[in-house]
This record gives structure tokens, sequence and C-alpha cells, in this order.
């Protein structure tokens, strides 16, 4: 009865999870050459506008990572120097880290016009209007 009944199609968290993945494709097409995650851009942004710092607790309420994903992200981050545990319990960006965000922003400014360029001011705006309710 309840199987009859449903129709997956509207779905809110499959319709999320697709446009994820579909955005994620675009910026993962742009980032590649930088051996780099979106997520792990992602904590380096945080953390480039951010001298002083966070901890991992406020990292992962900034980045909205579990904290096994961002214990995984941050450990990759940490080998390839990128950001530093130094001064434990904080974690900051490295010069090596500041360095490749700064060459990254010219191919994710393409990612951002070419998924800009899909939804449109409007769909930006809706995006902005949804996630300012969940947040």
């Amino acid at each position: 009865h309840n199987l009859e009944r449903t129709d997956p199609r509207i779905c809110i968290s499959s319709k999320v999870r697709r446009l994820n993945r579909l955005v994620a494709n675009i910026f993962r097409k742009y980032i590649l050459p930088f051996d780099i995650t979106s997520s792990q851009l992602s904590i380096l942004f945080i953390l480039s506008k951010n001298e002083q710092g966070f901890s991992q607790k406020e990292l992962s309420q900034f980045s909205v990572l579990e904290k096994s994903s961002l214990h995984r992200n941050l450990k990759r981050m940490i080998e390839r120097e990128l950001v530093s545990r130094a001064e434990f319990p904080t974690i900051k960006i490295t010069e090596k880290g500041k360095q490749l965000t700064n060459d990254i922003i010219p191919e994710w400014e393409k990612a951002m016009a070419e998924v800009r360029g899909i939804m449109g001011e409007e769909g930006e705006s809706a995006l902005d209007i949804v996630l300012n309710k969940f947040t």
C-alpha cells in the first residue's frame, strides 16, 4: 500500500543529493589538476579567512562536515602541509595552503560562472533562500 502511493521522484533528499552531485561534478572538473577535493578546498577557504585558526569542532561546524570526514580530510591536508596543527588544538592554514588556495581561485571562479550560467540569478536566489531556512 505505501509503495503504491509513494513517488520517489518527489523526494527532497534525493533532489538535493542529485543537485549536489551535478554541481560537484562541475567544480571537480576545474579543481582536478590541483589534486584536492571540494571539501578540502572549502576547509582551505574557511581557514584562509581566519589567521587565528579554528578548533576541529569549530571547523566541523563551519564546514558542515561530519567529524570523521573532517578528520580524514585534515589528515590528508596535514600530510601535504596545507594545514598545520603545530599549535594544537588549533588548526591553521600554512603558507603552502594559502598559495594553493590562491592558485585555485581562478579555476574556482570558472566553476562558479558555469554553475551560475546554468542556475541563473533566480536559481541562485532560490538556493540562498533555502539554505538560509536551514541555517
